[in-house]
């Protein structure tokens, strides 16, 4: 993450300000800006978008977004991936999906680039926790591990390629392997 400004900014001015690409966030009244994601974070973004979405989307039960801007509690962050219960996405006047969504997503999940802060991005998934959040994930390709946040639980570290990744009870019919989960990035 590059840090744009330090400036006293309202999140309100922060948020008439254009789009970056990448996008930046706006985190205890600094602006920063999210890395440009790599191969290995775009590849498992767009798995899991598709995964997450095969199980739930024709069901109604949930969708999954990639790089959604989320604004809740004071901050406005882009979580690689939100999962949104299907009750709860915004929808504009006309019943479609609403293109400001200002609240927290049900299930966040974060995929570490090489020059991304660990602190600063397992500090977005606490904040979505403490606002509601059901769950978070902090995977880390080049370590082949996923941090599971389940909500006033202690973080669980998984590692070994046969262990079974928590979700949230929203999304029950979807599993997944630590295994199954890095072998998308095997071509």
């Amino acid at each position: 993450m590059v840090k744009l400004s330090t400036l006293d900014m309202s999140l309100e001015e922060f948020l008439q300000m254009p789009e970056t690409k990448p996008s930046s966030e706006y985190i205890n009244g600094q602006i920063i800006q999210k890395p440009i994601p790599q191969g290995k974070h775009s590849k498992l973004r767009g798995e899991l978008i598709s995964c997450i979405n095969e199980v739930v989307e024709s069901q109604r039960i949930a969708l999954a977004f990639p790089e959604l801007r989320c604004t809740f509690g004071g901050r406005s962050i882009v979580p690689d991936v939100a999962v949104f219960a299907w009750e709860r996405i915004p929808l504009d006047e006309r019943g479609d999906v609403a293109n400001v969504f200002n609240t927290y997503p049900d299930w966040t999940i974060e995929i570490l680039s090489p020059d991304q802060s660990q602190t600063k991005v397992t500090g977005n998934i606490l904040h979505c926790l403490k606002y509601g959040s059901r769950f978070g994930w902090l995977i880390d390709p080049d370590e082949r591990s996923v941090l599971v946040y389940p909500p006033k639980q202690q973080p669980e570290l998984l590692q070994e390629e046969q262990e079974i990744l928590p979700v949230p009870d929203l999304v029950s019919g979807f599993q997944l392997t630590v295994g199954q989960l890095f072998g998308w990035l095997k071509l």
